[in-house]
This record gives C-alpha cells, structure tokens and sequence, in this order.
C-alpha cells in the first residue's frame, strides 16, 4: 500500500514552518496542522513507521527516525518522545513544547515517510500506560482486554478508565471510550468491545 506523505506543522506567529504553510500575520493562532495527504487523514503511528521531524533553521534537530517498539522516538536535546497512537499533527505539537523549554519558538514539521501496511490495516495496536505497546495480529472475537493482556497489562501510571479505541470508520476517526479499569478491577464488562482490524488502543497516563 502507498500512501502520500502525512505532513503536520505547528507553526509560530509571523513565519513558515514549510512551503505549505503561508505566513501568519502576527496575533493569528500560533499552532497550524496540515495534512497534506486525504488518504488517511487521522493516521495514527505505529511501532515501526518512519517519520521525517523537521526544526526550522536547525539541523542539529531534526531527524528521520523509525518508531521504535516501545511505541516512542529518540530525538536530539529532548531524548524519547512517545508518538506511537498519535496523529502527525498530535507528534508535531508534542515535540514543539518540549522543545519550546530549549529553543525559542520552535517551528517542528512531521511527516510521516513510510507506513507499515500490516501495522495499519490488519492489526490492533496497544499503546500508551501498558508494560509493552505493541502490535499484535488480529484474531475474530479479540477484546479491548484481551489486547491490553497480550501487551503486559497496565503499568502504575496508567489512568485506565480513560482508555480509548481509535478506528477509522469510511475515512473518519471515531474515538470509543472504554471503562478500563472497571473491567480489569470490577469485572464490568460493558465497554469490553470486540476489536476491528487497525484498532489503536490507547491508555492515558494519570495526571500526578
């Protein structure tokens, strides 16, 4: 499957970030997302992707690098940075805070270079508060539980009652909210939801 490249900017007030994104005047929103690809419009990296980050005016910076299993990248001045069930867009602004503590108004391009085929269209991917993001084959009747399971359960930061499921529904994203913890805690299987193929579960850290 070829897919066109996935771009996100998040661009400063008063400059581009690339050739497709205009000049802001000043005042203007200083965040701007393009998707530069109608394709697959909410993508959402997974372990194995490669994703071009591009830092305006700095090369030290920037850099072509592979999402590594652990569902994160390893990126110049800021180390890991997770990005494994986030959009191009979602990655571009994550690294910009964190460089934002380092660099004045940096102005950070993502692009999503290449896309595992399998990872996206036939498996369930677990990512985020779990022991192990992964992306495991999908099997008939496999479960929200079934999946966090197979990814080594929940680690001590995870807020699991705010786990969600990503999937894509004829070229739109629909977000499914799931009672994790109530599920493995109480046994409470209503949001226990059978999977689809290129699921993306998601589950949040807690805010400490």
């Amino acid at each position: 499957m070829k897919l066109k490249p996935l771009v996100a900017t998040v661009a400063v007030v008063g400059l581009s970030a690339c050739a497709q994104t205009p000049m802001r005047p000043v005042g203007e929103s200083a965040h701007t997302a393009t998707i530069a690809s109608a394709t697959v419009p909410h993508y959402r990296l997974a372990v194995a992707d490669v994703i071009d980050v591009s830092v305006w005016h700095n090369k030290q910076l920037s850099e072509t690098v592979p999402v590594r299993p652990d569902g994160r990248i390893s990126m110049p001045l800021i180390g890991a940075v997770p990005v494994a069930g986030h959009t191009a867009s979602g990655v571009a602004r994550i690294i910009r805070k964190k460089l934002a503590y380092y660099v004045r108004d940096p102005q950070v391009t993502v692009i999503v270079k290449r896309v595992v085929q399998d990872s996206y269209a036939d498996r369930i991917r677990v990512t985020g508060a779990v022991e192990h993001p992964a992306s495991l084959k999908f099997e008939p009747g496999m479960t929200v539980l079934d999946a966090v399971l197979d990814a080594g359960g929940l680690n001590t930061f995870a807020a699991a009652n705010d786990t969600e499921i990503h999937r894509e529904v004829g070229h739109k994203e629909r977000v499914i909210h799931v009672k994790l913890g109530s599920i493995l805690n109480d046994g409470s299987l209503g949001t226990n939801y059978r999977l689809r193929p290129g699921d993306i579960i998601t589950v949040p850290e807690r805010l400490l």
